[in-house]
């Protein structure tokens, strides 16, 4: 039988590779001990750090991880639940270039100092279709990344949703962000077979797999200059079926 809420909790409480800063908590203490200190006093050394933003079960950070040695990621989240399962598999294998952070996405720039991440991963983000706000890589989202994401910083964003790979292409061409990558099924593309890119699967990964869906991947970098402003253009948005009742919902477009 699987570990209940509460019990997951207090592993994640008791866990070294787990900080969680609540934004209460954030406002309380009037600043994060850890901005610009990830380094210092976390990994306790000076590798590049790697934030993939909701991280879910945590397997991707993990995955990068192991892969990577030389890059310290951390898996931000605001359920600690699903979090867990990442969380105590890194304990338990003993990596030291890994954490988990627990809190609101909406906050991640008081988090990290200038200039003190080098890349970010989004991998099978909610397309927030109705909410551009919401959506992880609205310009929203890219203003404050640039607060503390390095001038050039990488992005990389997985994702099934047809809507939210050309929404986001779109959002990059528009701003004239240098696109080093792009693919609209990932799994067709002999450049990247046997890359991190398909050998780490997310769950929802493998069940967007297993539907049948292609997965989609764009790479871009964010200079810190040039102002952003969003696609003026009607981007068809996904159909989508409940995983567990098949339900199919009606095409319409949306900004």
């Amino acid at each position: 039988m699987g570990k209940g809420k509460l019990a997951k909790f207090a592993d994640m409480a008791a866990n070294p590779l787990v900080v969680e800063c609540p934004f209460w908590k954030l406002k309380a203490d009037e600043g994060f001990a850890l901005k610009g200190r990830w380094n210092v006093d976390f990994f306790k050394n000076d590798n590049p750090i790697v934030l993939e933003l909701g991280c879910g079960r945590g397997e991707y950070t993990v995955g990068l991880a192991r892969q990577y040695a030389d890059k310290n990621f951390i898996g931000v989240d605001i359920k600690g639940a699903r979090m867990w399962h990442g969380a105590q598999e890194a304990l338990n294998e003993g990596l030291t270039n890994v954490g988990f952070l627990r809190t609101s996405i909406e906050f991640i720039h008081e988090m990290f100092a200038e200039n003190e991440v080098s890349e970010i991963w989004l991998t099978f983000s909610d397309p927030q279709m109705k909410k551009p706000t919401k959506r992880l890589t609205s310009t929203y989202f890219m203003e404050r990344y640039r607060k503390f994401l390095v001038d050039g910083g990488i992005l990389h964003l997985k994702t099934d949703s047809n809507f939210m790979a050309t929404y986001t292409r779109l959002m990059a061409e528009a701003n004239h962000l240098p696109i080093e990558q792009w693919t609209d099924d990932l799994y067709a593309d002999p450049a990247v077979e046997g890359s991190a890119l398909t050998t780490i699967q997310t769950y929802y990964e493998q069940m967007w797999l297993e539907r049948g869906l292609s997965i989609k991947y764009l790479r871009f970098r964010l200079p810190h200059e040039g102002a952003l402003a969003e696609p003026d253009v009607e981007i068809p948005i996904d159909e989508y079926r409940s995983y567990d009742h098949e339900v199919l919902t009606t095409v319409k477009t949306r900004k």
